[in-house]
């Protein structure tokens, strides 16, 4: 597969793999990132409630609790470097009349022991100020400034091009069939597409670590699925909420969130129970209920007519409760990085620090580049322009002019862009997270028959042939040639 051995395979491109990836491309290596789906971000990463955790609630003598405040403040420089939507709003951990208020004293306490900045309790009075639609029961909250919302496959894809562009070789659709090693040293990992020589590997395999891990004989990672199910309303809604919106967490659970999103939409959820397989992601009428009734508790006058859409993601739970991150201790070369559930967004930049000081502790040699270069170029989303930059665009290149996405108001442009990106879109969905097209009120009604056939005719395949999201995921069985013509431009 490759002429010459890799220093290092990360396995799993998931928001972890893919920031660690990012953090390494910063030295003089050769790095493989395998990814056995069509895209990145396609397990637990695309469906979590996104958000950047203040780092009050995680236990500080846990790494959970260790690496969440230090992740959370490198974040304004890395959406910086990447042009990744990102805002500090702010979190409410909100106690209502019957809640045990005593709890709020111990969660800022914990913060204070992890070092959080600003936390404060705040008032009734407060709460009516800040947060009108909130219940008329609320009685205080514990108030985070430092924490955010953000779009988790966007950070994620401006990882891996960051990474791409910095010589990290990412490929896709490459599923690991076994580690190879010899004399108790990692020599190296066979895929389905041959084998990759490497002295490291970096187990980032989300759901699946524990997996990885048997295949280089070490049983200390035993990785439960747990489910958690959300709403998502429309932009166009008669409901708002200003900050992120917590109930007092349970020992299992943070509770209901209520959070605006970074795009503009508003979520409810999740639940959190633990399923027997890895693959079981459908919603619920008990679990939606659920969700329901716990983001009434806390806004009374939210109603379900303006949703356009549930979903549900998989956390990856250790049997710990927190991450497991470390070199194993009989197959030198191999470093866990499983376990990785809440707060596990917001730890990302500091997991990828963490892992490359365990590679360097290990006996990688890290020489640092002279010219890593830590930017990405800003994409273009037409939705956000002036009239005066739409007009300019459009002069500049038609296809500006063509709108695939009318909810979204994506161009088709755009869309291209997405597909021939350093790490393009080969799915339907990984047009869905670049772009935003399909996202919107009518779910793909309008956008997803010419999404489809700019996907067929850019990467010359068959209608048949495109696919939603996961390996065999196609969409279509037979062309319908008046439905999937050519002429994408044309919007009527």
């Amino acid at each position: 597969m490759f002429n010459t051995k890799q220093n290092v395979v990360i396995i799993g491109g998931g928001v972890i793999g893919c920031a660690i990836a990012r953090e390494l491309s910063r030295y003089n290596l050769k790095i493989v990132l395998v990814e056995k789906e069509p895209d990145v971000a396609t397990g637990t990463t695309k469906a979590n409630t996104a958000l950047i955790h203040a780092g009050f609630n995680a236990d500080p003598k846990t790494l959970k609790g260790q690496l969440n405040m230090k992740g959370n403040m490198i974040f304004d420089q890395i959406v910086k470097d990447l042009h990744i939507p990102f805002k500090r709003i702010g979190s409410l951990v909100v106690g209502v009349e019957g809640d045990d208020l005593s709890e709020l004293e111990k969660l800022l306490n914990r913060g204070r022991e992890n070092k959080v900045e600003g936390l404060q309790i705040v008032d009734q009075k407060w709460l009516r100020e800040n947060e009108p639609a909130l219940s008329d029961k609320a009685k205080a909250a514990l108030w985070a400034p430092t924490a955010g919302i953000i779009g988790p496959w966007e950070l994620t894809l401006a990882l891996a091009e960051n990474a791409e562009k910095n010589g990290v070789k990412i490929m896709l659709e490459t599923e690991v069939e076994d580690i190879l090693t010899g004399d108790g040293d990692v020599v190296g990992v066979k895929t389905n597409r041959g084998i990759i020589k490497t002295d490291y590997v970096i187990n980032a395999a989300g759901l699946f670590a524990d997996e990885i891990s048997r295949m280089a004989g070490i049983d200390k990672v035993s990785i439960t699925p747990r489910v958690g199910e959300y709403y998502v309303y429309d932009k166009d809604r008669d409901f708002n909420v200003n900050h992120i919106v917590f109930p007092i967490p349970t020992k299992i659970s943070k509770g209901t969130i209520v959070t605006p999103t970074v795009d503009g939409n508003l979520m409810i959820g999740p639940t959190s129970d633990i399923v027997e397989k890895k693959s079981q992601l459908g919603t619920s009428r008990e679990g939606l209920n659920k969700v329901f009734e716990g983001a009434k508790k806390l806004f009374p006058r939210i109603s379900l007519k303006d949703t356009i859409r549930v979903f549900a993601g998989l956390r990856a739970a250790d049997r710990t409760e927190d991450f497991v991150i470390e070199a194993a201790e009989n197959v030198k070369g191999f470093i866990n990085v499983a376990g990785i559930q809440s707060p596990g967004l917001s730890s990302a930049p500091s997991i990828a620090e963490m892992v490359v000081t365990i590679l360097k502790d290990e006996g990688l040699a890290l020489d640092m580049k002279d010219d890593f270069d830590p930017t990405r170029k800003k994409p273009i989303h037409f939705r956000e322009l002036s009239l005066e930059e739409k007009a300019k665009l459009i002069q500049e290149d038609s296809r500006y002019g063509s709108i695939i996405c009318r909810c979204e108001i994506v161009t088709y442009k755009e869309i291209l862009d997405a597909i021939h990106d350093p790490v393009g879109a080969r799915t339907v969905d990984g047009v869905k997270r670049r772009t935003r097209a399909g996202m919107g009120r009518c779910q793909s009604g309008f956008c997803g028959p010419k999404v489809i056939t700019i996907l067929a005719e850019e990467l010359g395949l068959d209608p048949t042939e495109v696919r939603k999201e996961l390996t065999d995921s196609y969409l279509l069985s037979y062309k319908v040639k008046e439905l999937l013509g050519s002429k994408v431009m044309d919007n009527d």
